[in-house]
């Protein structure tokens, strides 16, 4: 008979996936059934033409994520009862002698292995749907470049802290997991403030906002809003798609504003202030502190679980790692633990969305008061329309996973503050 971990984690992981391919089925069965016509609220700015593209690009991302789902579960079979962490722990110890290399081999053999795996799925979407649909610039030489930089970057970036995370988890004691919370705690915020300047540049060329009479308007708007910034910028994410976003970046002094060129060729100056509005109003609102301080507590208590189960014999047995009676390498409790862990966490995700669509909600608020209600509309829609963003999402598919509120909801939200 299999241990009850077993059992308890297969039946998560079991009820988890046929939830999410159950929802998958259902967001593309309502997307299809109302892709005939055009929702009677962007009837006159949204072509039949536009809609159905959105319609077909949304059920095409859903296709490839419910089979990347079941390929996801099958490769977390492999890697915890099928032995694969049991065999790249081995081979690990065959190549290095000291723990600490031991331990950073078997993180890098993970990251190959998940990495080989999830390749296929990156690609199809980027050359196969994207490309498909016309939102694709990316080039296989960009790809590749920004592969490397990407593996580079994780090397430099979490071998330090992997090895730090190892000394605490020998070192400090049945409190470790405070330590290592503590030591999380520094380098998320050392990522915040460092992210803009040395990390974003590597990827995009960011050049200050040119345009003098947007940039009049922006800043006044900063100015009326009490938000101060370390400037404008322009990202050229036009390199590697046509979709169109804005966001601030950076903490404390580092903050800053960065449009696409994309959506700044897109959206007339009142759109795009009506649009940086929307953002100013999560800073005014204290969204994004709230995200940060939720995060870390969330990690708080995630770590003191682990602090909890990583001395208990049935975690490992559970998992189809042997101990044969003694503690397992650190790194092998961290790598398991944080394996499994979005199976048991899966239930929490419409929690976030709630509490993220409800911030959505606040900050077309915040944007109404500031700006024209009607600008912040035209925007969405033109986004809406020219990131084929679908009109007609699943109602429960989108209380579960959907960050933002559906179109409908949300324009008609906006419609009720401008005649409030």
């Amino acid at each position: 008979m299999l241990p009850s971990f077993t059992l308890l984690f297969l039946a998560f992981l079991a009820f988890s996936l046929l939830l999410t391919l159950w929802l998958a089925r259902r967001h593309v069965s309502h997307v299809l059934a109302h892709r005939g016509s055009v929702p009677a609220e962007f009837a006159g700015a949204i072509t039949l033409e536009a809609h159905q593209k959105a319609a077909d690009y949304t059920v095409a991302k859903q296709r490839v994520g419910m089979v990347e789902s079941v390929v996801d579960v099958l490769l977390l079979l492999a890697l915890t009862l099928g032995g694969g962490v049991a065999l790249l722990f081995g081979a690990a110890q065959s190549a290095f002698s000291h723990p600490y290399a031991v331990g950073i081999a078997l993180f890098a053999g993970l990251t190959v292995v998940s990495g080989l795996v999830s390749l296929p799925f990156g690609l199809y979407r980027t050359f196969v749907i994207e490309e498909r649909f016309g939102f694709n610039k990316m080039t296989w030489t960009l790809f590749l470049g920004d592969a490397i930089k990407g593996i580079a970057l994780s090397a430099v970036l979490g071998i330090p802290l992997l090895l730090a995370v190892f000394w605490l988890m020998e070192k400090m004691g049945p409190q470790w997991w405070l330590y290592v919370w503590l030591t999380w705690l520094a380098f998320s915020l050392a990522m915040l403030a460092i992210y803009p300047n040395f990390i974003a540049p590597l990827f995009n060329k960011f050049q200050p906002l040119g345009d003098e009479s947007l940039k009049s308007r922006i800043e006044a708007l900063l100015a009326k809003c009490g938000f101060a910034s370390k400037g404008l910028f322009v990202m050229d994410g036009s390199k590697r798609s046509s979709h169109g976003n804005a966001y601030f970046t950076g903490f404390g002094r580092t903050k800053r504003i960065v449009f696409f060129d994309t959506l700044i060729a897109r959206l007339t100056p009142t759109e795009i202030e009506a649009v940086l509005a929307h953002e100013l109003g999560h800073f005014k609102r204290r969204h994004i502190t709230k995200r940060i301080v939720g995060q870390f507590a969330l990690t708080l208590i995630v770590l003191a679980a682990m602090g909890w189960v990583i001395d208990k014999p049935w975690f490992y047995a559970g998992l189809g790692f042997p101990t044969g009676g003694t503690q397992p390498h650190v790194a092998v409790s961290l790598l398991l633990f944080f394996l499994v862990l979005p199976v048991f966490t899966f239930w929490f995700t419409p929690v976030g969305s709630l509490i993220s669509r409800k911030h959505e909600f606040e900050a077309d608020a915040y944007a109404a008061e500031q700006t024209a209600a009607q600008d912040l509309i035209s925007a969405l829609v033109k986004l809406y329309r020219d990131n084929a963003s679908t009109l007609t999402p699943d109602p429960l598919h989108s209380a579960v996973y959907d960050s933002h509120p559906p179109a409908a909801i949300r324009v008609a939200h906006l419609r009720r503050l401008a005649t409030a």
